[in-house]
């Protein structure tokens, strides 16, 4: 079986190069032609001995998760749905904004820790992705986006791990996808840019802020141990005070000055004055003036869940509270959500074709449907 190059960091990719007899340069070369043109071919990589070329038909190949679908909001917003094999599928957004484009990226097939609020949660955890799966999300998305809009510049500028699963129970390939993300010969996106949510995975917030320290979201929702053990399950093994503590320790290491704490707006549930009074005190408590940033999220329902939606004027109150105590709040607006693209609703789709794939595999006829038919007016590059 070939390598596939995706895998590599440049680090990685050097070593292959020597396994081959090449020098340190050549993975220099060839890990510009993968990720800043986007080449798949190496008969494309003109400035590369031809010899060397030759064994890399032998011995490796480029290859990003096969396109299932893509659906296109009436915002702008893209959605890919990518093949992984094994009926199992992982879903990938692109949001343009007119400074920036952001690429929310998955880490896992599903996730286990199960938050209430989070339909990619009650679909349940498939497995982890490989280095070339995460990376292969921004390689697709990024040389597909550049050629669908006739552009030679850089489309995304802002990477967000907020796709589906949990990063830090998926380190390994997640930190390599990071790396080559920031290198600039590949992406060069600044760490600022990148950045990393986890639902409070307290020893690897600790390790990321030695190995590769990117901008941290944690997601909070709640004020308490109590709501948040029911909210994310996740707390019973690394309660409140122990993920503050975490998120003060990266404060010395994070690229940003702050840490982004996320909190999902439930009617009835969370989005009390009384909440609110309670998170200011737990955020207060833990660290000094403006080290958090607040983004409330208005949820976005899904049948099994049994929740709802706070009202906009709870949210308003809500975020009145916090903003009154100092505390820098702002309110994510809601992108995606007529296909299934806003935040927490990244399973729904999956999960119907994920169990149509486990179907289909049986049979061995499983095939993928073309997408690139999409109208290029619907899009914006950052910047522009």
């Amino acid at each position: 079986m070939t390598a596939n190059l995706l895998d590599y960091d440049l680090d990685g990719l050097a070593a292959f190069c020597e396994r081959l007899g090449e020098k340190r340069f050549r993975a220099t070369q060839l890990f510009r032609w993968i990720h800043q043109k986007g080449a798949a071919q190496f008969d494309d990589m003109t400035d590369l001995a031809k010899s060397l070329r030759e064994k890399l038909k032998t011995t490796a190949h480029i290859q990003a998760p096969p396109v299932i679908s893509q659906h296109i909001s009436t915002d702008g917003t893209i959605k890919w749905l990518f093949d992984v094999g094994g009926g199992n599928a992982i879903e990938t957004v692109f949001i343009p904004e007119d400074y920036r484009g952001t690429l929310c990226v998955s880490s896992q097939a599903g996730c286990a820790v199960g938050c209430r609020f989070c339909s990619t949660g009650h679909q349940g955890f498939s497995r982890n992705l490989t280095a070339a799966e995460i990376i292969g999300q921004l390689w697709f998305a990024e040389h597909f986006l550049r050629k669908h809009l006739g552009v030679d510049e850089r489309v995304i500028s802002n990477v967000v791990m907020m796709g589906m699963g949990e990063p830090l129970q998926n380190y390994l390939p997640v930190v390599q996808s990071l790396r080559v993300m920031l290198d600039d010969h590949g992406y060069g996106l600044s760490r600022r840019r990148v950045t990393v949510s986890t639902s409070g995975v307290v020893l690897k917030i600790d390790r990321l802020g030695q190995d590769c320290p990117v901008a941290l979201a944690v997601s909070l929702h709640a004020p308490n141990d109590a709501l948040r053990d029911n909210l994310v399950p996740l707390n019973r093994t690394y309660p409140l005070d122990e993920l503050m503590q975490a998120c003060q320790r990266y404060l010395q290491f994070a690229p940003r000055d702050f840490i982004t704490f996320e909190y999902c707006m439930l009617d009835g549930v969370n989005d009390t004055p009384a909440h609110a009074e309670e998170l200011v005190q737990l955020l207060k408590s833990h660290g000094k003036q403006g080290w958090c940033k607040l983004n409330l999220i208005p949820f976005n329902p899904f049948p099994v869940s049994g929740l709802k939606r706070s009202s906009h004027s709870v949210v308003v109150a809500f975020a009145k509270v916090l903003m009154d105590a100092g505390i820098i709040t702002t309110v994510r607006k809601t992108r995606g959500d007529d296909i299934d693209a806003a935040c927490g609703q990244l399973a729904g789709d999956v999960q119907d074709r994920t169990a149509v794939g486990k179907r289909i595999a049986k049979q061995r006829t499983f095939s993928l449907v073309p997408v690139f038919d999409t109208q290029p007016q619907t899009l914006k590059v950052p910047g522009t």
